[in-house]
This record gives structure tokens, sequence and C-alpha cells, in this order.
């Protein structure tokens, strides 16, 4: 196994044409990304693909139109965690409610 790697990407859809690469890191950097993302409740995915192809690209950047693809299948798969996780609350608190 080489050496871990890892990135942070953020997206404003209202200002930015694309997600964002806000961090980046190999080795000990890419395991304090990772633990950072953990503690703020920020999911973790591993995409190699993803992270091989944007891990040397300047912090701040739009991810380039190739790669758009790759992002958006790791934008689906937060979308889903986000769904998943309201459908959790929402059965919890049905669950908590009172009987009327």
């Amino acid at each position: 196994m080489g050496l871990r790697k890892s990135l942070a990407l953020k997206w404003n859809r209202e200002k930015d044409n694309a997600p964002r690469m806000i961090a980046a890191g190999k080795g000990p950097m890419a395991e304090r990304i990772i633990t950072l993302a953990r503690e703020a409740g920020v999911p973790v995915e591993e995409n190699s693909l993803l992270t091989e192809a944007l891990i040397d690209t300047a912090p701040g950047s739009e991810i380039p139109p190739e790669l758009y693809q790759l992002a958006a299948e790791l934008y689906i798969f937060l979308m889903e965690l986000d769904s998943e996780a309201a459908e959790r609350t929402e059965a919890a608190e049905r669950s908590e409610a009172p009987e009327a």
C-alpha cells in the first residue's frame, strides 16, 4: 500500500460552476483531513480515481470538466446519505411523538 492521500471538495452551486478542491494532503496530512472531516460530521468517501486526478491541484481550484462525471458520482452518493439521514430523523421524530 502506498502513501495515503485525501482531499476535500466543496461546492457552492450558487457561486461556483463546479466543485472546488479545498484541501489535499498525503501521509499524515491526509490522515488529518480525514480526521477533521469525521469530527465535523462531514461524510468521508473513498474514491481513488478522483483523488489521484486531483491530488496535485491547487487548493481553491474548480475541478476540471473531464472530472465532472467522477465528481457527480460522489455527489450522488452524498445526496443519498443526506436522504437516508433525513428519513432516519423523521422516523425517530414520529416514534417519539405523543399519540393523540
